[in-house]
This record gives C-alpha cells, structure tokens and sequence, in this order.
C-alpha cells in the first residue's frame, strides 16, 4: 500500500506531499489542484508502461506541464505585501514525481525530469529528459536503503553490499522501468513496473445516446472494464460468473430497490439491461437514464473479480442524482477491502457516505486548497506530512 505521494514542479503543485491510507479522499473547490494530482499520478502510471514522451503530448507538452507560477516566492508575496510577479530562474527544470511504501518490504520510486542541454541542438529540445531514478526499500529513502540508482544514462544496481553497473546505457528520454527490468538482477524494477502498471484509473464515463456501453457489444470474458466502459456488459458478466454475484445485485439493489441486472446475451453479442420492480419487461441500457446507466458502469469497475493494487477515481459523483451517492459510497468502501483506493470529489454527500460506512477501513481525507497558485493540504498539520527529500542530480 503506498504511504506517500509526492509531487513538485507540476502545473499548480509547486510542492506537494500527501499522506495515503488504504481509501482516501481528496477534495477542494475548483481549481484547487484535484485534477492535476489526479493527472499527475496518471503520469507515474504511463511512465511505467514506456511512454515518458507520449504521456507530455497528451498534457501539451512538457513546458505546459511545469509549475506555472513563481521560480521563487517571497516573504513579501506570502504577507500580501507585494503581488505575486515573475522571477529569473536559477535552478534547473526539473518536474519530480515519488511514491513510497509504509511497509517495510515495499518499494519507493523517485523520478526526475527536466530538459536536454541545449548543445547540440536538436528538433526535440523541449521533449522531457529523465535526469534520474531511483527505488529503494521501506517508506523513507536512505543510501542503505537504495536498490536501483539511475543518473542520465547510467544505471547501478545494489548487489549484496556492492554497486555493479550495468554496461548498458538507458536512453534519456525514456524510463529504467521500461527499458531494464531484468528479474534476475533486479527484480525490484519488475515487481515496481508491474506495480505502476496496474493502477486503475476511471473518469467520467460516456453516457449519452451514441455511447459504447448502450449498444450491444461482443461477448468476452472482461474481468477488468475498460476506461470508458464499452464492454459493460461483458464485465458485469463476467462478475455474475466468475465474481461476487451477491455483491453485484445486493449493490443494485442498494441504488435501485428491487432491481436486478441482467445480460441478454444473443450469439456474439451482449447487453446491458436492468430488470425494475413494476415492469413487465428488463429496460435496455439504451432506455436507462444517465444517472441509471453511470452507477452501472461503476458497479462494474469496482466489483472487479481481479482487484488492482490501486484505483483513482475522479469525480465518480458526475451525472448521479444526489440519493445515488450513499450507495455509491457503500460501494466504493466495499472495494476498498480488495484495494487500496483514491477518490476525487468536490460532494459532500458522497463524502458523508464513505466516512460513515468506512468504520473498519483506515481512512484519509484530504483537503486541498489553493495559496499564491500553489497546491497546499488545508487539513493536514506540517507534522503530519510524512518526511520526504528528492535525491540530487
């Protein structure tokens, strides 16, 4: 389970570290940052699948991705003294992700990126360039703790109580996690990738009347749903055959008494339908409303029969009436005992939800908000913030 997330230099998050429990929220009014701690552990996650370059285009580019205010803030700015203005920078780039692990046997993971130097020149100047890595063992990175070291080409793995270099060079542009993840001399780059790589993340989820998941689709075994929910049907089947039936309806039920799912399945093809109290016939999932439609899609993504180590949810509560958020909250407490979750939420009724049927479940709420255009942790005291340093280029 990951203790701690840390994040500087990206977009409104200046310097952020944030406390993680087994479920937590983390909310704030807009424009506070949710979205981009959302964005930036999707970065984390894609970085791990091999594309450090792809990921930044899809953001704009990596200067749209870089802390946007200040190189520097001063005591004056803080005081209100002197409005917020520009300064010379006079480090280098550098846009810094980090994970690490409360246990004591799990791994952390540091990466920092910045520019190329600007001799030689070069068209892809302004493409993110990995300047270090770096894993270790237990929640706090210490040089005896190091496993895995990682500056610009150069790779060194711990080895007993020595350090071996590895003779190959890592291209700059991309990660050690893709390029060298050999199981027999560092296991731990494999078993963190895969880690990174198994984070679910789900996200406003098309509804309307040409959406994916009300027309029928191809009947496949789907024991993890898709991002925007095309196979819908086949994952609530595949619950109902090889999952926890009994969680799937009694959560149905939950939202809509009396309700049942059902999957017409006709040769090749699937759909979605619901069968409600009163009507003679199941609604297609082209009849159901929106708000219907929606909880179904979450159902699916969080009683999944193949639990992830991590999910993030962001803003699950869009397009739900407000009497679907407490059964929305059971849900996700109920997923929350297969994995470690991360809800993203500006409702305060869903909140109430999940705070009140979390009672077994450790819990962290996390209220960001937003001072001189950067990121702060409104609820959490400074000695509550769990110790981070960046290793130096």
């Amino acid at each position: 389970m990951l203790s701690t997330l840390a994040i500087a230099n990206y977009r409104s998050l200046r310097s952020l570290v944030l406390p993680l429990s087994q479920l937590n929220i983390v909310t704030g009014p807009n424009g506070s940052g949710k979205s981009s701690v959302y964005r930036a552990m999707g970065l984390l996650a894609e970085i791990a699948r091999g594309g450090v370059n792809s990921a930044f285009v899809r953001e704009g580019g990596f200067a749209s991705s870089l802390w946007a205010g200040p190189a520097d803030i001063s005591k004056g700015m803080v005081r209100g003294d002197v409005s917020v203005q520009g300064s010379v920078r006079n480090g280098p780039v550098a846009l810094q992700l980090g994970i690490a692990c409360s246990d004591e046997d799990g791994f952390g993971y540091a990466i920092d990126l910045g520019l190329p130097p600007p001799v030689p020149p070069s068209a892809f100047s302004h493409d993110p360039q990995v300047k270090s890595e770096y894993i270790w063992y237990g929640p706090h990175r210490r040089p005896s703790c190091t496993l895995v070291e990682r500056r610009n080409a150069q790779l060194r793995l711990q080895q007993g109580k020595k350090w071996v270099t590895v003779e190959r060079l890592i291209p700059e542009w991309a990660s050690m996690l893709s390029e060298f993840a050999d199981p027999q001399q560092a296991p731990e780059m494999l078993s963190l990738r895969e880690q990174l790589r198994s984070w679910r993340f789900y996200d406003h989820f098309r509804c309307d009347a040409q959406a994916p998941a009300r027309h029928a689709q191809l009947v496949t075994r789907t024991p993890v749903m898709s991002a925007d929910g095309y196979d819908v049907a086949s994952a609530l089947q595949t619950i109902l055959e090889i999952g926890d039936e009994q969680a799937l309806q009694d959560a149905v039920d939950d939202a809509f008494p009396g309700s049942l799912v059902r999957i017409d399945i006709q040769g090749t093809r699937n759909e979605l339908c619901l069968q409600q109290p009163g009507m003679l016939r199941p609604l297609r999932a082209a009849e159901l409303s929106d708000g219907t439609l929606r909880f179904l899609l979450w159902t699916a993504a969080l009683l999944t029969p193949r639990p992830p180590s991590l999910m993030i949810l962001n803003e699950p509560e869009t397009s739900l009436h407000p009497d679907l958020l407490p059964a929305l909250g059971r849900l996700i407490t109920k997923a929350a005992k297969c994995s470690q979750i991360m809800v993203i939420t500006h409702a305060p009724r869903l909140i109430a939800a999940i705070e009140s049927a979390a009672e077994n479940i450790a819990l962290q709420s996390l209220v960001l908000k937003k001072e001189l255009g950067q990121t702060q942790v409104a609820n959490i005291m400074d000695c509550d913030v769990p110790f981070w340093e960046w290793p130096k280029r």
